[in-house]
């Protein structure tokens, strides 16, 4: 991988890491495309590790929300009075949801970082979620806001996130899907994935850069690595703000025949032969 390469990879994730188009199927096509193995040790620590800096950006993003929301966890863990309170409520909601996909993801790591990491997976999950996402879309009744979040909803949405797991579902377009059939708005559900997506995320980012330090000095570089994860974190910080001012005004729509048309041509081209699936 060249530096340019990892400027390009940086800024994709950066800019799908929380759109519901797949930033795993996004990172996917490219790397092959490049002329890399997709299912190489290096190539996917590096696919998961450059997800941190779009992380380090919501985190900055949504400092203070953090700082309302942890302090109140805090006490709620020590004080019955303050378990009451919405800011712990939602807290303890955004832990128990991350749960899921964190035991998901320890049980089929072999199988997520080669049988998943196919293109015929991320064409047919493009567009079959794509479905999902329709019928979410439509039958929102966006009656519940962040308020009215409970631990219930989260891990029911943290369930679902773990669909994620296949590239070209989408992170974001999984619990997205999820939090409007649980009825809450667009902008409560937004805001949500970007909660679940930090220890999600920074969590697999960390226990890859363990695992694969050395193949990764070996192969992509980390000098790439680390250019690719600050161009997202760059890149994803205008994306997330971005974001929350669309979904507060139009449906999902767009990504929705987004995701249709990449998923599509993706699979004529691997049909035709002109890209092989890993």
């Amino acid at each position: 991988m060249n530096i340019v390469e990892a400027v390009i990879l940086g800024a994709v994730e950066g800019i799908t890491e929380f759109l519901p188009v797949s930033s795993t199927g996004h990172l996917t096509i490219l790397e092959k495309l490049f002329g890399h193995r997709i299912d190489d040790p290096d190539i996917t620590a590096f696919t998961v590790i450059i997800q941190s800096g779009a992380v380090l950006a919501t985190i900055l993003f949504l400092r203070h929300d953090i700082a309302r929301v942890v302090p109140a966890f805090l006490k709620g863990l020590f004080n019955k009075e303050h378990r009451e309170h919405a800011d712990f409520r939602f807290g303890w909601a955004v832990l128990l949801g991350s749960i899921p996909i964190v035991i998901a993801a320890l049980l089929f790591k072999d199988q997520i970082e080669t049988t998943l990491r196919s293109l015929w997976f991320v064409a047919g999950a493009l567009i079959l979620w794509s479905g999902v996402m329709a019928f979410a879309d439509h039958a929102a009744t966006q009656v519940r806001h962040q308020e009215d979040v409970t631990w219930k909803d989260t891990l029911i949405i943290g369930a679902v996130q773990c669909m994620a797991l296949i590239p070209g579902v989408s992170r974001s377009g999984a619990t997205m899907s999820a939090g409007l059939l649980r009825d809450l708005d667009r902008v409560t559900v937004t805001k949500l994935s970007f909660f679940l997506s930090i220890p999600a995320l920074l969590g697999a980012s960390l226990l890859q850069g363990i695992d694969e330090y050395d193949r990764i000095a070996g192969g992509v570089g980390w000098t790439n690595t680390i250019v690719a994860t600050v161009v997202s974190f760059v890149v994803a910080y205008a994306s997330v703000t971005w974001l929350l001012k669309f979904v507060s005004k139009h449906s999902y729509s767009i990504f929705i025949f987004y995701r249709l048309a990449l998923g599509s041509l993706l699979l004529v081209l691997l049909a035709s032969g002109t890209i092989d699936a890993k």
